[in-house]
């Protein structure tokens, strides 16, 4: 006979409601790193999904071929884009005493002092910038790590009572054995819960990260090379499909 959904989870809280002192305290912590990571991983997804946004706005100014000013000025106002804040970077070096409108319109060529200290600049954003999408990872990757382990601490007290309650009754009947090997798989089971989505969104955290490291890899390199032309302009279009 097939058991509903409704008898499966009145016999799960069930089973948390008559565990012991310890295997509630082992619930309660894997419950707060579940809610934690479930979180994290929300929050995460809507700062990914704000850079990519903001960047491709700034890849349609930058690529109008606009003045420099225009395009910082329009650069400023997307922080959540790592391209725009390198460029952000590289302006204020570049233009650091001078007025770079009017530089391009002489067709004044960049300096190397000048380009040295725009690619530390850029070099310099580009690590805050990582650091600014690595922020909250580090937990998804302890919960992974550790919750496993925890449920796993559990079981081992959930076996621990079966074998006391084995032991007290003199009897390894079902009913003896069954309360502590249900409680010890509900941590087990609640150890995992809290482990496999923080695995998954870890993963793929850390794969957008490495894709936008990339991109601004690509980015400074192709602003070096705009700055260093006879003609420097800081809003040319690059060779670059799409983000």
């Amino acid at each position: 006979m097939l058991t509903s959904p409704d008898t499966l989870t009145g016999g799960i809280l069930e089973l948390i409601l008559s565990a012991g002192p310890i295997a509630k305290a082992v619930l309660a912590v894997l419950a707060i790193f579940s809610i934690i990571s479930w979180a994290l991983i929300v929050e995460k997804w809507w700062q990914f999904r704000r850079v990519r946004r903001q960047t491709l706005a700034f890849l349609r100014v930058f690529r109008e071929g606009r003045r420099p000013s225009v395009v910082v000025a329009s650069a400023k106002k997307l922080r959540e884009s790592p391209l725009a804040q390198l460029y952000v970077a590289a302006y204020d070096e570049m233009a650091a005493g001078h007025d770079l409108d009017a530089l391009v319109d002489e067709g004044d060529e960049g300096s190397t002092a000048r380009l040295t200290a725009a690619e530390r600049a850029m070099r310099s954003a580009s690590a805050l910038e990582v650091a600014k999408l690595e922020r909250y990872l580090p937990f998804l990757a302890t919960t992974a790590s550790a919750c496993p382990f925890i449920g796993l601490f559990g079981t081992v007290v959930g076996v621990m009572n079966s074998f006391h309650g084995i032991g007290a009754q003199g009897s390894a009947s079902l009913a003896v054995v069954a309360p502590g090997i249900s409680e010890a798989l509900v941590a087990t089971a609640a150890g995992l819960g809290a482990a496999i989505p923080a695995v998954i969104g870890y993963n793929y955290f850390v794969n957008r990260v490495k894709h936008w490291a990339t991109e601004m890899e690509g980015f400074a390199l192709d602003m070096l090379n705009l700055l260093s032309r006879p003609t420097p302009k800081l809003a040319r279009p690059v060779k670059k499909d799409g983000v």
